[in-house]
């Protein structure tokens, strides 16, 4: 069996996560996480839109990661950020990890907002 190593350019790829954390290409980001091929950082949720549609132009899809469980996004999010031309997934966290990390291995010009998948216990 042959193994290729992934390239995922100059992006960062999320290398995991857990109670209210992500790990970004070897950094930690505690609590909500906005990932980008130019870089990551913390995010302020789904009150921070502004965040978001800043992308527009820069990227064709957002994945946004709504913790552990799929839910809806508050009441014309998704308008406003289809309205920018961005692309829009719904989806629980780790599946939008495991989304962003395949699309920009692709070359994609992808994002991944997230929100953590639970509270830390310590």
């Amino acid at each position: 069996m042959r193994l290729n190593e992934v390239d995922y350019g100059a992006g960062r790829p999320v290398d995991g996560y857990g109670p209210a954390f992500f790990r970004i290409g070897g950094a930690v980001i505690e609590g909500a996480a906005l990932v980008t091929p130019e870089g990551a950082g913390p995010w302020g949720g789904l009150d921070d839109a502004a965040a978001l549609l800043a992308l527009a132009g820069r990227i064709d899809v957002i994945f946004i990661g709504m913790g552990a469980e799929i839910a809806p996004l508050p009441h014309g999010l998704r308008d406003r950020l289809e309205a920018q031309g961005l692309g829009v997934e719904i989806m629980s966290s780790p599946a939008a990890c495991r989304s962003y990390n395949v699309t920009l291995s692709e070359g994609r010009r992808v994002a991944a907002a997230l929100l953590p998948v639970g509270q830390a216990s310590f």
